[in-house]
């Protein structure tokens, strides 16, 4: 149970980096201070969700496109948040093109290094705690 929940955690942190990333380097991309929180859970609740559905239909359909599924699942998602949420703004078609490739370049480090840095010392950190009881 620990387990999964470190890992959600880390899939919303990785997601939070890759849309600050793109917040900081894009000029028209746009997220309000306090919708970040709620367009962070709302972008990684739908990329889970329409995630598996790109997967199957990019293989069924565009096999080629495999390699590139996330980048065309982000894209989606980045398009849909931009559509529900008052507090996020793309900018234009350059700004969204970049901010994919910014989103998921940055939510991948942090996806990578996340549970090798952070996680690791609050796993062990858990497991003497359980070793002492």
């Amino acid at each position: 149970m620990l387990k999964m929940i470190y890992s959600l955690l880390a899939y919303l942190l990785a997601n939070a980096a890759g849309l600050l990333l793109a917040t900081l380097l894009l000029p028209g991309f746009r997220i309000d201070v306090l919708s970040f929180v709620f367009a962070v859970a709302l972008f990684s609740g739908i990329q889970t969700l329409l995630g598996p559905l790109v997967t199957k239909t990019a293989i069924q359909y565009i096999p080629q496109i495999r390699g590139g599924i996330a980048l065309v699942t982000i894209f989606v998602v980045l398009f849909i948040v931009d559509i529900l949420m008052d507090g996020f703004h793309m900018g234009g078609l350059s700004n969204w093109l970049a901010a994919t490739l910014l989103v998921w370049i940055g939510s991948l480090v942090a996806a990578i290094l996340l549970p090798i840095y952070v996680f690791k010392e609050l796993v062990q950190h858990h497991r003497e705690e359980r070793r002492d009881l």
